[in-house]
């Protein structure tokens, strides 16, 4: 029996654990025209979500379309536009009244279109002469999904990738396309908090207070356990009360963790599964990881790594300028505790979490936290 524990997109509901209420209320805003902005950790499920919310949409409210976008490998507008397009073929398959239109259209744009020869889904290469055109080709793509007449969900994943582009209008561009759109709705997703937070919160901004905001945090201890329990019983497994608290505890319900160690769990084969089996699974994902942290070690200075040793053997701190914190683990003064944290955050391998009380800082890499722990 196929392994039901997903740590790869999405497959069906019943492989897909909760986030019930953040699902009625994007059906809500869906149903009111409302633009989303969706925000959380990497690997806490947004993308499974999405394309969650599209499955219903898809069985509750078969009018409504949806396209789906990762622009995370993206480097400029003549990528966005080659995501955009391809995104929008896969949506809108030929021999449809709406594919076939697409492929016409597509068509104008005089596009060198080839077949992805593993997944068959059609790939867009379309030349341009000067940036109007390319301007020119986005706003063309936007009216004619508009021009249909049917109203179309559109979800950009890592959207605060723009950020990154060359042209230092993208966001004044597309928020000038997307405001004159009747048909069309957005969800923005992002996981670096702080620049999507920019993007969507700053006054100054062209997409300020434009769009609905959705926090993705961890799934409840109650909801997942019922979830990790009923799968494995579904499938004649035993999971122990203690096993199942440790899994739990040990990747911090951070949702791709947790379904990782669970797949592992599963692969193993044991049909009762005690603590004995769950310490087992996590010491061969340290292991299948070690290579990859050494890279880690070559790649930053002696204090980073450090201190990056520090926040994993605390498991989580809020005052990382406090007396006690810095001289427990030999780190210096506060200010260079600002500096190697701003730094390890822009890297991708801390997070910090804003709070009531202060930010929350954690390695990114629950695995990677675990196997410095015991550095």
């Amino acid at each position: 029996m196929d392994n039901p524990f997903i740590i790869k997109s999405y497959e069906s509901k019943e492989l897909f654990c909760d986030r019930e209420e953040e699902l009625e209320l994007m059906l809500r805003n869906v149903d009111n025209h409302s633009d989303m902005t969706l925000i959380s950790q990497r690997r806490m499920g947004k993308t499974g979500l999405i394309l969650r919310l599209f499955e219903e949409l898809h069985s509750s409210r078969p009018d409504i379309h949806t396209i789906y976008l990762d622009i995370f490998s993206s480097q400029n507008i003549d990528d966005f536009i080659k995501l955009f397009a391809e995104a929008t073929m896969h949506s809108f398959q030929p021999k449809t009244s709406i594919g076939d239109r697409l492929m016409t259209f597509i068509k104008s744009l005089r596009p060198q279109i080839s077949f992805d020869p593993i997944t068959g889904e059609p790939q867009v290469q379309i030349a341009y002469q000067t940036p109007h055109e390319k301007e020119y080709t986005l706003r063309g793509l936007f009216d004619f999904l508009d021009n249909q007449g049917v109203s179309i969900v559109i979800a950009i994943d890592e959207f605060q990738q723009i950020r990154e582009y060359p042209e230092q209008n993208m966001e004044a561009l597309l928020r000038t396309y997307i405001q004159q759109m009747h048909n069309l709705h957005f969800i923005f997703c992002g996981s670096r908090k702080h620049l999507m937070a920019d993007i969507f919160a700053n006054a100054k901004k062209p997409f300020y207070s434009s769009t609905t905001f959705i926090s993705l945090t961890k799934i409840s201890e109650e909801a997942y356990s019922a979830f990790i329990r009923r799968l494995f019983s579904e499938r004649q497994r035993v999971i122990e009360d203690e096993a199942l608290q440790f899994i739990l505890t040990w990747t911090r319900r951070h949702t791709y963790y947790t379904q990782q160690l669970c797949h592992t769990i599963y692969a193993n084969g044991q049909t009762t599964i005690g603590l004995e089996e769950v310490k087992k699974a996590c010491g061969q994902l340290m292991q299948q990881g070690e290579a990859v942290y050494l890279q880690y070690r070559q790649m930053l200075t002696d204090k980073q790594w450090a201190y990056l040793i520090a926040i994993a053997k605390e498991g989580s701190v809020i005052q990382i300028t406090s007396s006690k914190f810095l001289k427990r683990h030999k780190l210096g003064n506060a200010s260079v505790s600002r500096r190697l944290a701003d730094a390890l955050c822009e890297k991708g391998l801390l997070n910090g979490e804003s709070t009531l009380e202060g930010t929350v800082y954690t390695v990114s890499d629950v695995f990677l936290s675990r196997w410095m722990e015991r550095l």
